[in-house]
Order: structure tokens, then C-alpha cells, then sequence
């Protein structure tokens, strides 16, 4: 394997700003455009570039599988229990105005551990997917077809 140093310094150039695009989209979200989806889409294409320069194996220590299991579940964990919250502070399923003094602080504290559930699943899940695909036909994966 030949190593190409340009790129492998730009990638670990540009892998810290992809993740603090994807927390700005993330956080950002409730206000404009982006939220959850789009900021875990994000995150995860730091680590798919992170595993097409530095491979697979790299990119697996840096994030381990068990991370991005406890992850998914994670995510759909607080996604669930923010409906739930609000179940049982007497509202409706995901209607979050009870989670706070007032109506409006309640919705924006509601629709940000939403936010960040899906953020979340969703880097967890494409990163996992990715991982995945890229790791089928190496040597030393006894599943390998």
C-alpha cells in the first residue's frame, strides 16, 4: 500500500472542521435549516473519509463497533424518552411544551433531544453501514464470501 502523504494531511486537516459542521448543523437546527438527519449524515462522512485514507482498520480504532452499537441504541433511547417525558407529565406523546415553565422553552427543549436522538442514530447507523460494506472481502474477515 503506498502512502499518500497529501492527502492524508489534508483529510486530518479537514476531518475536525466536517465534525464541527456537523455540531453546527446539529445545534443550529431547531432555528434554521438542518437538524438530526442531516448533522449525523455529516458526522458520519468524517469517519467514511477518515476510513477511505486511512482504512478500515484505523478508522476502527479510533470509533470501535461497540461504540457505534451503543449509538444507534442511544439515539432511539433518548428519541423514545423525550415522547415518553411528556407522557408522563400528563401531555401528549412528543408534545413537549410540559418540559419546561412555559410552552415555548418546552417545545425548544423537546425538539433538541430529538434532534440530537436522530443526530445521533443516524451518524451511528451510516457509520456502521459504511464499516460494514467496506470491511467484506478483507483477509482476515472469516464472514468474507
Amino acid at each position: 500500500m503506498t502512502h499518500h502523504l497529501i492527502l492524508r494531511v489534508v483529510a486530518k486537516l479537514l476531518i475536525p472542521f466536517i465534525l464541527l459542521f456537523a455540531l453546527y448543523v446539529q445545534f443550529h437546527g431547531d432555528f434554521g435549516p438542518g437538524g438530526g438527519f442531516q448533522a449525523g449524515v455529516i458526522f458520519a462522512s468524517a469517519f467514511v473519509l477518515h476510513a477511505l485514507i486511512y482504512g478500515v482498520d484505523k478508522t476502527l480504532q479510533v470509533i470501535p463497533e461497540g461504540v457505534l452499537r451503543i449509538g444507534i441504541g442511544l439515539g432511539v433511547l433518548i428519541y423514545g424518552l423525550t415522547g415518553v417525558v411528556s407522557l408522563f407529565l400528563g401531555a401528549l406523546y412528543l408534545d413537549y411544551s410540559p418540559l419546561a415553565h412555559d410552552g415555548p422553552h418546552g417545545q425548544h427543549i423537546g425538539i433538541f433531544a430529538v434532534e440530537l436522538g436522530v443526530g445521533i442514530t443516524v451518524a451511528s447507523v451510516m457509520a456502521t453501514i459504511f464499516l460494514q460494506f467496506a470491511g467484506r472481502g478483507r483477509d482476515d474477515d472469516p464472514d468474507a464470501p
